[in-house]
């Protein structure tokens, strides 16, 4: 995600804060780094230079050059910068009441990954207590309806489709039977209670006058709280063009990047707020349902610059971590019993907050330090550890005492390791256990460390320090 510019900013921002006294030369070079990464990132030429015209005259000022911790100054005016260009604040959607529906209208290109958004879109707001509806609007693209439907049922959201308008489309454009497909999902919401109406609409290859007047007639029709585009991060500066293109002809509201997880550039992300003054509500960050985050400025800019982003890593850990488990963990590793059993269950709670590297995005210091390859061996040699605990009878997980040479023999077979794989994930449990054990002898410095973390409040990861000496700059806030 973005790692091409993380990569860059990162390195600036430590040579940065090692720097006790930072010169007009030094700010005019570092812009100039800036100034690459950005056109390489493919960002717009204009807020480029809006960019760094504001980062010099404010990093010129006395506020950096006098600073106590110059370096650091500069570093939250960088951040800061960034964030205005994100877009400042999160932007929440702006929905009704419960007792009322809310229409929100998805628009975008044909392959930009509406439908799909469509579903996470439902499951979110789900998830928050809303009662979605997704209404099957698309009647061009063969299967949308049918692909909808197959996604709402995979989150228990209920789809209103309409056969007899599909087969009127035949197709084709058809703003009749896309509108009676809207007006009848409208009808269908307030029967049965259900307040957020999402439309998968129709999209093209390209921007048509047939789709045009087919979305013109809807919104009018619908009077939607949010008319939402749904784009393709890793087009770039053509998410921007097919953004200002959709806003003059039909109003947006706001934006939805999919893939952003695949965009290493960042070009869209960091262009369009500036150009189209329309927020970024939301990002696609993977092909699960669970895949999908409201976008906040801040928390990004923070991972772009290596900073890494402690608050969605603690919400995702909170999401996915069953608590009463953790506790029960715990308790295991104070009395000396955990077993290979709870290292798959480990190894499976660590995968469902997503893979390897979103985790590292969001660790402060190595966002971008570590490369695709190390990431993947990293990935496989969990596969690995998965397979041959998996391959293990229940009571051999419970007792790796009684593993003997005949067992990891059948157990490397049945992974499809080697023996010595199975001998060194044996010895990597045997340390865990006995550092465990250490531990748990000590049980005033744990409940002191306990005692702290559990204390700890956001505003408190200001003093923690980054790797390579680095620390996060003083004002700087999640």
């Amino acid at each position: 995600m973005l790692e091409k510019i993380t990569g860059t900013f990162s390195s600036i921002v430590k040579t940065l804060s090692g720097k006790s006294s930072i010169t007009e030369k030094n700010i005019e070079e570092t812009v100039e780094q800036i100034k690459m990464a950005l056109l390489e990132a493919d960002v717009n030429l204009r807020v480029v230079r809006r960019f760094v015209n504001s980062t010099i005259e404010e990093a010129k000022g006395e506020k950096v050059l006098k600073a106590v911790d110059p370096g650091q100054q500069f570093v939250k005016i960088i951040h800061d910068k960034l964030t205005a260009m994100l877009g400042d604040k999160k932007t929440d959607l702006a929905l009704k009441g419960p007792d009322t529906q809310s229409v929100i209208l998805l628009l975008g290109l044909q392959g930009a990954g509406k439908t799909t958004a469509a579903h996470k879109l439902a499951a979110k707001l789900k998830k928050d207590g809303r009662r979605p509806l997704l209404v099957a609007c698309d009647l061009v693209r063969p299967a949308a309806v049918e692909q909808l439907c197959v996604l709402g049922q995979k989150i228990d959201v209920p789809v209103y489709k309409d056969d007899q308008a599909l087969a009127d489309a035949a197709g084709k454009a058809n703003p009749k039977a896309a509108l009676r497909v809207a007006n009848g999902a409208l009808t269908y919401a307030k029967k049965n209670g259900l307040d957020t109406v999402i439309i998968d609409t129709a999209g093209r290859l390209q921007i048509d006058g047939d789709m045009m007047e087919e979305l013109v007639q809807i919104k009018k029709e619908m009077n939607p709280v949010e008319t939402v585009l749904v784009a393709d991060a890793m087009t770039g500066q053509n998410a921007v063009d097919i953004a200002k293109s959709f806003d003059e002809q039909l109003g947006l509201t706001g934006v939805i990047l999919t893939k952003f997880d695949s965009d290493a550039r960042g070009g869209a992300a960091l262009s369009l707020k500036s150009i189209t003054e329309k927020p970024i509500l939301f990002i696609g960050t993977g092909e699960k349902t669970e895949d999908f985050e409201q976008f906040h400025p801040e928390r990004i800019a923070g991972r772009i610059l290596g900073m890494g982003d402690i608050v969605s890593l603690v919400e995702k850990a909170q999401e996915t971590v069953d608590q009463e488990q953790a506790l029960k963990m715990q308790k295991k590793m104070q009395r000396n019993e955990f077993t290979l059993q709870d290292m798959l269950e480990q190894f499976e709670q660590v995968e469902k907050m997503g893979s390897m590297s979103k985790i590292i995005d969001m660790m402060p210091g190595l966002a971008g330090q570590i490369s695709e390859a190390q990431l993947g061996q990293g990935q496989e040699a969990i596969k690995h550890q998965k397979a041959i605990i998996q391959s293990m009878t229940y009571k051999e997980r419970l007792n790796h005492l009684i593993i003997g040479p005949a067992r990891r023999k059948r157990i490397a077979k049945g992974s499809g390791t080697s023996v010595q794989e199975v001998n060194k994930l044996i010895k990597q449990f045997e340390k865990t256990k006995l550092t465990m054990k250490k531990l748990s002898r000590n049980r005033g410095a744990q409940a002191k460390m306990m005692n702290q973390l559990a204390g700890m409040d956001m505003s408190q990861l200001q003093n923690m320090k980054l790797p390579g000496g680095m620390q996060l700059p003083k004002g700087f806030h999640f």
